[in-house]
């Protein structure tokens, strides 16, 4: 085999395994219930805060540590720990992406990602009167 070839190969070869590393760490939206099966692995969970139950945050105490309920669309709970500051806002928020794990009855949150709500929802007429308008 020529030099060429081989060179050609060998990166065909990295590249395949590159791809495949990467494989491993993509992650889907799941449920609360289907993240329950995955006891311990690392998930995306896509629920809102459950307005009904408390929201623990005293910053003054500990302001690393915040615990609220999350629920998502198909009604399903759970408890969520998150060892970091409260986000700004937080309770405003339409939806929340929470990345992290179920670990036991709560799910170890490691980051929050706010869904803000969209500021055209109110005035969809008049956005539609302007679209159609133009």
């Amino acid at each position: 085999m020529k030099k060429t070839h081989i060179i050609a190969l060998v990166l065909i070869a990295v590249s395949i395994a590159v791809l495949i590393s990467f494989m491993g760490e993509t992650s889907t939206y799941d449920t609360i219930a289907s993240a329950k099966q995955k006891n311990g692995k690392y998930v995306h969970l896509i629920a809102k805060m459950d307005k009904s139950q408390p929201l623990n945050y005293d910053p003054v105490k500990n302001p690393n540590y915040l615990t609220f309920t999350a629920i998502d669309t198909l009604g399903n709970s759970i408890s969520v720990v998150y060892h970091n500051a409260k986000p700004t806002d937080m309770e405003k928020s339409e939806r929340l992406v929470l990345k992290g794990r179920v670990e036991g009855d709560h799910f170890e949150c490691k980051d929050i990602l706010l869904k803000c709500p969209s500021k055209y929802k109110d005035n969809e007429n008049v956005a539609r009167k302007n679209v159609e308008g133009s």
